[in-house]
């Protein structure tokens, strides 16, 4: 079910593999970020301004199992879902997926754990993560509905 997930689209370039022409393991964390970015960009923009104040997006852990190669101008679909939502932190699930002719392959899964952080730099304090984030979210939730157990 595609709304069930937030899609980043890309393309392999040359410039992301090796001399023998597979991927760079770096470049499936940099995909990670950039899906992070992209959804922020386009279903929670109002955290973008509490990024740009004092909302710092720490992002903790990450992680990426392989299960098949992948070489330049291959497609991807790149899915992100919310594995877990607490009070001062969530944690991503990435789904990797191959593209072609309308034949998909699952290719990786990687997962990615945020903490929400504010104050300057030198004196940074746990945040609750912000409502509308939370709300941008919900349908991304890989498990029930993501505001249980939290507070207003």
């Amino acid at each position: 079910m595609a709304d069930d997930y937030f899609e980043y689209r890309h393309t392999v370039g040359f410039e992301e593999t090796n001399l023998v022409g597979n991927v760079y393991y770096v470049n499936y964390l940099r995909w990670q970020g950039r899906c992070r970015e992209l959804f922020l960009q386009q279903k929670a923009p109002d955290v973008l301004a509490e990024v740009q104040d004092d909302l710092k997006l720490f992002t903790l852990k990450v992680d990426c199992e392989f299960f098949a190669e992948i070489t330049a101008f291959d497609e991807l679909s790149i899915r992100m879902r919310l594995s877990e939502l607490g009070q001062t932190q969530l944690e991503f699930t990435f789904d990797y997926v191959k593209v072609t002719g309308g034949v998909e392959v699952l290719i990786a899964r990687g997962r990615q754990r945020i903490a929400c952080m504010r104050g300057p730099n030198t004196n940074t304090v746990p945040s609750r993560i912000p409502e509308g984030l939370a709300r941008a979210l919900e349908p991304y939730a890989t498990h029930g509905p993501v505001l249980a157990g939290r507070t207003a």
